[in-house]
Protein backbone atom coordinates (compact mmCIF):
# COMPACT_ATOMS: atom_id res chain seq x y z
CA UNK A 1 0.00 0.00 0.00
CA UNK A 2 2.87 2.40 0.74
CA UNK A 3 4.20 2.11 -2.82
CA UNK A 4 0.72 2.77 -4.24
CA UNK A 5 0.34 5.84 -2.02
CA UNK A 6 3.71 7.23 -3.06
CA UNK A 7 2.99 6.69 -6.77
CA UNK A 8 -0.45 8.32 -6.57
CA UNK A 9 0.74 11.22 -4.43
CA UNK A 10 4.21 11.92 -5.79
CA UNK A 11 4.07 10.43 -9.27
CA UNK A 12 6.45 13.08 -10.61
CA UNK A 13 9.24 11.54 -8.49
CA UNK A 14 9.00 7.97 -9.74
CA UNK A 15 9.73 6.32 -13.08
CA UNK A 16 7.70 3.25 -12.10
CA UNK A 17 6.25 1.43 -9.11
CA UNK A 18 6.13 -2.23 -8.10
CA UNK A 19 3.45 -3.55 -5.76
CA UNK A 20 3.12 -7.09 -4.42
CA UNK A 21 -0.08 -8.20 -2.65
CA UNK A 22 -1.02 -4.66 -1.65
CA UNK A 23 -3.86 -2.16 -1.53
CA UNK A 24 -4.61 0.77 -3.82
CA UNK A 25 -4.07 4.29 -2.56
CA UNK A 26 -7.25 5.42 -0.80
CA UNK A 27 -8.59 1.90 -0.25
CA UNK A 28 -8.59 2.50 3.50
CA UNK A 29 -8.51 5.40 5.93
CA UNK A 30 -8.19 3.57 9.25
CA UNK A 31 -7.52 0.10 10.64
CA UNK A 32 -11.10 -1.23 10.29
CA UNK A 33 -11.38 -0.09 6.66
CA UNK A 34 -7.90 -1.51 5.91
CA UNK A 35 -8.93 -4.89 7.34
CA UNK A 36 -12.13 -4.81 5.27
CA UNK A 37 -10.25 -3.86 2.06
CA UNK A 38 -7.75 -6.64 2.72
CA UNK A 39 -10.52 -9.21 3.18
CA UNK A 40 -12.95 -8.12 0.46
CA UNK A 41 -11.01 -5.93 -1.94
CA UNK A 42 -11.09 -2.17 -1.52
CA UNK A 43 -12.04 0.68 -3.74
CA UNK A 44 -9.63 3.41 -4.62
CA UNK A 45 -10.97 6.76 -3.51
CA UNK A 46 -7.72 8.65 -3.80
CA UNK A 47 -7.33 11.50 -6.20
CA UNK A 48 -3.88 11.32 -7.69
CA UNK A 49 -2.00 14.45 -8.63
CA UNK A 50 -2.29 15.55 -12.23
CA UNK A 51 0.33 14.32 -14.65
CA UNK A 52 1.28 11.16 -16.40
CA UNK A 53 0.41 7.94 -14.63
CA UNK A 54 3.28 6.06 -13.04
CA UNK A 55 3.88 2.77 -14.87
CA UNK A 56 2.88 0.03 -12.42
CA UNK A 57 3.71 -3.65 -12.06
CA UNK A 58 1.59 -5.73 -9.70
CA UNK A 59 2.06 -9.28 -8.44
CA UNK A 60 -0.73 -11.04 -6.60
CA UNK A 61 -1.59 -14.67 -5.87
CA UNK A 62 -5.13 -15.64 -6.76
CA UNK A 63 -5.41 -17.73 -3.57
CA UNK A 64 -4.28 -14.94 -1.24
CA UNK A 65 -6.55 -15.00 1.82
CA UNK A 66 -4.68 -12.19 3.60
CA UNK A 67 -5.05 -9.48 0.91
CA UNK A 68 -7.91 -10.20 -1.48
CA UNK A 69 -6.70 -10.57 -5.10
CA UNK A 70 -9.23 -7.93 -6.29
CA UNK A 71 -6.92 -5.35 -4.74
CA UNK A 72 -4.44 -5.92 -7.58
CA UNK A 73 -7.15 -4.91 -10.06
CA UNK A 74 -7.96 -1.76 -8.02
CA UNK A 75 -4.28 -0.75 -8.06
CA UNK A 76 -4.16 -1.06 -11.83
CA UNK A 77 -7.42 0.87 -12.29
CA UNK A 78 -5.85 3.70 -10.33
CA UNK A 79 -2.64 3.51 -12.37
CA UNK A 80 -4.51 3.59 -15.69
CA UNK A 81 -5.30 7.31 -15.76
CA UNK A 82 -4.13 7.40 -19.36
CA UNK A 83 -6.26 5.91 -22.09
CA UNK A 84 -5.08 2.43 -22.94
CA UNK A 85 -4.93 1.28 -26.50
CA UNK A 86 -3.81 -2.29 -26.16
CA UNK A 87 -3.88 -5.24 -23.82
CA UNK A 88 -1.82 -8.37 -24.25
CA UNK A 89 -2.25 -11.49 -22.11
CA UNK A 90 0.57 -13.97 -21.80
CA UNK A 91 0.27 -17.25 -19.96
CA UNK A 92 3.16 -19.20 -18.55
CA UNK A 93 4.28 -21.61 -15.88
CA UNK A 94 7.32 -21.75 -13.67
CA UNK A 95 9.04 -25.16 -14.05
CA UNK A 96 7.76 -27.29 -11.14
CA UNK A 97 5.80 -24.24 -9.96
CA UNK A 98 2.75 -22.09 -10.49
CA UNK A 99 1.04 -21.07 -13.68
CA UNK A 100 0.49 -17.34 -14.15
CA UNK A 101 -1.25 -14.85 -16.38
CA UNK A 102 0.69 -11.71 -17.25
CA UNK A 103 -1.47 -8.86 -18.57
CA UNK A 104 0.36 -5.95 -20.24
CA UNK A 105 -1.51 -2.71 -20.92
CA UNK A 106 -0.10 -0.02 -23.24
CA UNK A 107 -1.13 3.55 -23.99
CA UNK A 108 -1.80 5.00 -27.45
CA UNK A 109 1.92 5.56 -28.06
CA UNK A 110 2.76 1.95 -27.23
CA UNK A 111 4.25 2.79 -23.84
CA UNK A 112 3.57 0.19 -21.16
CA UNK A 113 1.16 1.53 -18.53
CA UNK A 114 0.97 -1.59 -16.41
CA UNK A 115 1.76 -5.25 -15.97
CA UNK A 116 -0.36 -7.51 -13.81
CA UNK A 117 1.07 -10.87 -12.80
CA UNK A 118 -1.76 -13.06 -11.50
CA UNK A 119 -0.07 -16.10 -9.96
CA UNK A 120 -2.49 -19.04 -10.04
CA UNK A 121 -2.56 -21.04 -6.82
CA UNK A 122 -0.27 -18.70 -4.87
CA UNK A 123 -1.20 -17.35 -1.47
CA UNK A 124 0.14 -14.35 0.49
CA UNK A 125 3.88 -14.74 -0.08
CA UNK A 126 6.60 -13.05 -2.14
CA UNK A 127 6.51 -14.76 -5.53
CA UNK A 128 9.77 -16.46 -6.46
CA UNK A 129 11.36 -15.71 -3.10
CA UNK A 130 14.07 -17.74 -1.47
CA UNK A 131 12.94 -20.99 0.17
CA UNK A 132 15.00 -19.91 3.20
CA UNK A 133 12.93 -16.75 3.65
CA UNK A 134 9.72 -16.22 5.54
CA UNK A 135 6.58 -15.29 3.57
CA UNK A 136 8.23 -16.31 0.31
CA UNK A 137 7.19 -18.87 -2.30
CA UNK A 138 9.91 -20.14 -4.63
CA UNK A 139 7.29 -21.85 -6.85
CA UNK A 140 6.10 -18.54 -8.28
CA UNK A 141 7.57 -16.37 -11.02
CA UNK A 142 10.44 -14.25 -9.71
CA UNK A 143 8.76 -11.00 -8.65
CA UNK A 144 12.08 -9.36 -7.75
CA UNK A 145 13.59 -10.02 -11.18
CA UNK A 146 10.45 -8.92 -13.04
CA UNK A 147 10.00 -5.75 -10.99
CA UNK A 148 13.64 -4.79 -11.56
CA UNK A 149 13.24 -5.43 -15.31
CA UNK A 150 10.08 -3.31 -15.38
CA UNK A 151 11.54 -0.39 -13.41
CA UNK A 152 14.91 -0.37 -15.17
CA UNK A 153 13.18 -0.28 -18.58
CA UNK A 154 11.88 3.15 -17.64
Amino acid sequence: AAAAIMAATYGDLYAAVGIHSGLACGAASDLPSACMAMRQGGGSNAVAKAGSPVPTIVFHGDRDTTVHPDNGDRILEQAAKAKSSGTKMLRGRVPDGYAYTRTIVTDRSGRVISEHWNVHGASHAWSGGSPAGSYTDPRGPDATKEMLRFVLAR
